[in-house]
């Protein structure tokens, strides 16, 4: 099948570039020139593993192309994705649907033939029926049908995703349209991925619900966290104990600083405000909210705490800035609120992240950013641990012992074992293990 996907962003990327892998003929559209000719000369605008090897793969079969032309794009597709950001707009709250809309217009000026015009982006409950209702007030001659298709990828294991997800959502009642879903996921039914078709509002309900569900779990086992550190409790083996039960699940209840990242803070926020709208306000959501932003300041307060009340001329090395492993996303990254915290209160910091430091510079101020660890920690009064990068996850720590000048570890991702930091001298913090690693 050809098929057309508006933005060579993160979704559409790698949405664009697993199609193609499947044997379509994908040519990804976007509206800044400087990325289209980066993406043709082969360089990836966004750190996600192995998404360099499978563009250039697929640019090589002739399956996967890019363009600024989006009626050239449109002349042969069948299928027509809006994977274009959906960030929170400014003062409200809610996603700005800006971009899908324009998108929606250029589609319509564009379009000459039956086409299945397909929402990727993440959008709020009813952004379909408006797409729909531009695109017939602009082309009323035009035959189409409007698809809501979520995403549900992982930063860091994006292709995997994609390639083995664990459900596809397709939204509509359109016969017509759903045969040509069917068929662009047909490659899919050898892994036996459940594809559920509903509703296009259900549709678009869902990955709001899937995501505010999966922040919620990360947000009560940071608070149960905190309960273990008063009762001398210990949250892994908390988490352990509830996740066995298949009713729960073991995955999201590693507690640490807080969630980050492109989906989980825009997407609640988006969610509650939805909800206020139509009268059916989230509590649930609207707290999680509230705790985790609260969250990631008193995680500060813990680094000031382990070096005695005040970090006032002291020197805070920080390994991890990245809102998670395996990515260069820094939206919303809790480093971004603890750094700054410590910065207000007259720390100095030294930072590493194996791929994050650039991103990190457009956000982060008067940072002293180092290539390895090692130049993080040396004469550091404080290490603290904020990503769980595996770089990090076998450091020397007696080496680490002999260049700090204060031997302070803050574990904000309980890396480590309380016994053996202990037992090599350190002063140790870490997440919800009570009382003994104090």
């Amino acid at each position: 099948m050809r098929v057309a996907m508006i933005g060579a962003g993160y979704v559409g990327l790698v949405s664009g570039a697993c199609f193609s892998d499947f044997g379509h003929r994908v040519t990804c559209v976007d509206t800044h020139p400087g990325k289209i000719e980066a993406l043709r000369l082969g360089r990836i605008p966004i750190f996600e593993p192995g998404l360099s090897e499978l563009v250039a793969a697929n640019v090589a079969a002739d399956r996967l192309s890019f363009t600024t032309d989006l009626a050239g794009a449109l002349e042969e597709a069948e299928a027509v994705f809006i994977a274009v950001g959906t960030p929170s707009r400014r003062g409200d709250g809610h996603a700005d649907l800006s971009y899908v809309y324009q998108a929606a217009r250029d589609i319509a000026r564009a379009m000459r033939h039956y086409m299945v015009v397909v929402t990727k982006s993440t959008v709020p409950v009813g952004t379909g029926d408006e797409v729909e209702r531009i695109i017939r007030e602009l082309r009323p001659d035009a035959d189409f049908a409007v698809v809501s298709n979520p995403e549900f990828l992982r930063e860091g294991a994006a292709i995997t995703d994609f390639k083995r997800p664990d459900r596809i959502v397709v939204g509509t009642e359109n016969e017509r349209a759903r045969q040509v879903m069917t068929e662009l996921y047909r490659p899919l039914f050898l892994n036996q991925s459940p594809l559920l078709f509903t509703s296009r509002r259900t549709a678009e309900l869902t990955k709001y619900a899937a995501n505010a569900f999966l922040a919620t779990k990360i947000t009560f086992i940071n608070e149960i966290a905190d309960l273990c550190e008063h009762v001398g409790g210990n949250v892994q083996d908390v988490a352990r104990g509830i996740g066995l039960d298949n009713r729960i699940g073991s995955k999201f209840l590693h507690a640490g600083p807080g969630y980050g990242g492109s989906c989980f803070p825009k997407d609640t926020l988006a969610l509650i405000k939805t909800a206020q709208d139509y009268g059916a306000p989230v509590r649930i959501v609207e707290t999680v909210v509230a705790v985790n932003d609260q969250r990631k300041r008193a995680m500060a307060r813990k680094v000031t705490e382990a070096l005695g009340g005040s970090v006032r001329g002291k020197t805070i090395g920080v390994l991890g800035l990245t809102f998670k492993p395996n990515t260069d996303d820094m939206r919303d990254a809790p480093s971004v609120a603890i750094i700054t915290a410590l910065q207000d209160g007259g720390a100095i910091i030294k930072a590493h992240d194996p791929e994050g430091i650039e991103q990190a510079k457009l956000v982060l101020d008067n940072v002293a950013y180092v290539d390895t660890p090692y130049q993080a920690v040396e004469g550091a009064d404080a290490l603290v641990i904020i990503t769980e990068w595996d770089a990090f996850r076998a450091l020397d720590l007696k080496r680490i012992h002999g260049m700090m000048a204060q031997p302070v570890v803050v574990d904000l991702r309980n890396i480590y074992r309380p016994e053996e930091m202990l037992s090599l001298g350190f002063r140790y913090s870490s997440v919800g293990r009570g009382l003994a690693d104090t």
